[in-house]
């Protein structure tokens, strides 16, 4: 009875771990237009770095548990600062110009 489940088992990790490499490709994919476009306008002086962004929003976020990220809008021009507070999400999304908040949302 054991060995039924054993080998379930290995397939399963075995199928996982093929797919992982293509998830991670697609993934990195998606965010390498995002990572250029925010290196490209930063590199022309238009945005300020995240790691300045970062310094001056984070301190202002005492009350939350953990910062775990940003995302960049090209769009916009805006980063998206990830918190946890209390067991849930907070973004803050911050003017990549000029580091004004320009919202939170839970």
């Amino acid at each position: 009875m054991r060995t039924p489940n054993a080998l379930f088992s290995a397939i399963a990790l075995a199928a996982a771990c093929a797919s992982a490499p293509a998830a991670a490709q697609a993934f990195d994919r998606d965010r390498g237009g995002e990572q250029s476009s925010a290196r490209a306008q930063m590199e022309a002086g238009r945005i300020m770095p995240i790691r300045d962004i970062e310094r001056r929003i984070i301190p202002q976020m005492r009350e939350s548990d953990e910062y775990i990220g940003f995302e960049y809008d090209p769009e916009v021009q805006a980063y998206r600062l990830k918190f946890i507070r209390n067991g849930r999400m907070i973004w803050v999304d911050v003017d990549a110009r000029s580091a004004r908040i320009l919202r939170y949302s839970r």
